[in-house]
């Protein structure tokens, strides 16, 4: 007989953590009005917004930029091409695939072009993940200038997973800024960072671009094993699997704190000035970037 839909009682193709069962019809439609609830609830676009995607060519990403594209009207892509031999050309590949389809704008940046080098080139390959998110996180808000919004495809998991990482490593300042509405806002040179598939998981991104065909390669970046976030997502991913819902309840929870950890916070925004070096906004007088790129240039992390 197999598991009917609870709305039309057609073949389910999903389950949720509420036991609610969805057919396909009903699975891609519930999944798009989670995301427009989302943007809703917590404000995160406007209709006249100038919105900038940050897309990797990956299922999440590609997920959001296409129900974006469908809601507003001025949308580009931002995509960053670290320099990851047999990976990142594969995914640009389908983006620029996917985007020429849709009739999107894409606009591709690499880090040998902007810094002088590929991420390959940098031999600390277990800590290669933190040098990584510095300068796409850098390049990303400095290219998105111009624009009201940068949207990122952050899901449900991705967000548990941050939420954990910074609290093992107390970090608070990083923690802070996550949130539906992520980074420095109000800050000129700082560009919103908004997510909405927020509320959706992981397994939930999966199934809406595998069910809506997106010619796209399902693939991980080949540094994601040796990063602690890996080893944080398998310990989620495990207690989730004993305990359906967890992932969400941490965030829920994690928000009804957020403007409490905000309030108690030492770390003041006020102070921020702009980077002795490249102008981007700072809270040192040199940027994290621009510290890194000297000390991979300087002591020769290059190979």
């Amino acid at each position: 007989m197999g598991i009917k839909c609870s709305y039309c009682k057609s073949q389910a193709v999903y389950v949720d953590t509420n036991q609610r069962k969805c057919c396909k019809k009903h699975f891609l439609s519930n999944f798009e009005k989670k995301v427009k609830s989302t943007i809703k609830k917590y404000k995160l676009l406007d209709k006249e917004d100038r919105i900038a995607v940050a897309c990797s060519g990956g299922k999440d990403s590609t997920s959001v930029l296409h129900i974006l594209n469908k809601l507003y009207k001025d949308v580009e892509v931002i995509a960053i091409d670290e320099g990851i031999k047999g990976y990142r050309e594969k995914t640009l590949e389908d983006l620029k695939r996917f985007c020429k389809k849709q009739g999107i704008k894409l606009n591709i940046y690499s880090f040998r072009k902007e810094f002088g080098f590929d991420l390959d080139k940098i031999k600390k390959k277990r800590n290669i993940c933190m040098p990584c998110g510095v300068l796409r996180r850098y390049l990303l808000n400095q290219k998105a200038n111009g624009f009201d919004k940068l949207v990122t495809g952050h899901n449900l998991d991705d967000e548990s997973q941050n939420i954990l990482m910074n609290i093992y490593k107390t970090n608070v300042e990083s923690l802070i800024r996550l949130g539906p509405i992520s980074g420095i806002t109000r800050v000129p040179g700082f560009v919103p960072r908004v997510k909405p598939l927020y509320f959706c998981a992981e397994k939930e991104s999966l199934i809406y671009s595998l069910l809506m065909k997106f010619d796209i390669r399902y693939c991980e970046c080949p540094y994601a094993k040796y990063s602690f976030r890996a080893n944080v997502r398998d310990l989620l991913n495990k207690y989730e699997c004993r305990n359906p819902g967890s992932k969400h309840s941490l965030v829920e929870n994690f928000l009804l704190i957020l403007p409490k950890i905000k309030k108690q916070s030492t770390k003041r925004i006020s102070y921020l000035g702009f980077c002795n070096v490249c102008d981007e906004p700072s809270m040192d007088k040199v940027c994290n970037a621009c510290s890194l790129i000297k000390r991979i240039k300087n002591n020769k992390f290059l190979y």
